[in-house]
């Protein structure tokens, strides 16, 4: 059991740590943003609701308020990382290292979560 908490929270500090990181990318410098949106083939009037929903996700999968919530955050999560992962491979810009990485903490955090729950 405390391994199971370890690792579940090393992968969702992580993943935070990755969208925390990201959202303040996506507000605190637009203009780059902006122009990495245009060559993925975004576009850029949906950075700032993407950063706010980040943050959002985030507050939903740390608080633990309620499951069906946390398990919408999760899903929703799934399809940005897929989405980015994609667009950068289309792109070709070999930029999808991260999105390979959050997905990767996104699958373990809650795989694990779901490990804390059976065990309750």
């Amino acid at each position: 059991m405390k391994t199971t908490k370890i690792i579940y929270w090393v992968a969702t500090g992580l993943l935070s740590a990755m969208m925390l990181m990201s959202a303040g990318m996506y507000l605190f410098n637009n203009a780059e943003m902006s122009e990495t949106f245009t060559k993925l083939g975004f576009p850029t009037y949906i950075i700032y609701p993407l950063a706010i929903l980040k943050i959002l996700g985030i507050i939903v999968i740390l608080t633990n308020k309620s499951r069906t919530i946390k398990e919408w955050a999760y899903v929703a999560f799934f399809f940005n990382f897929i989405l980015a992962l994609s667009a950068h491979l289309n792109a070709n810009d070999g930029e999808f290292a991260p999105a390979i990485l959050a997905i990767i903490f996104l699958i373990v955090s809650y795989i694990y979560n779901k490990k804390l729950i059976t065990n309750e």
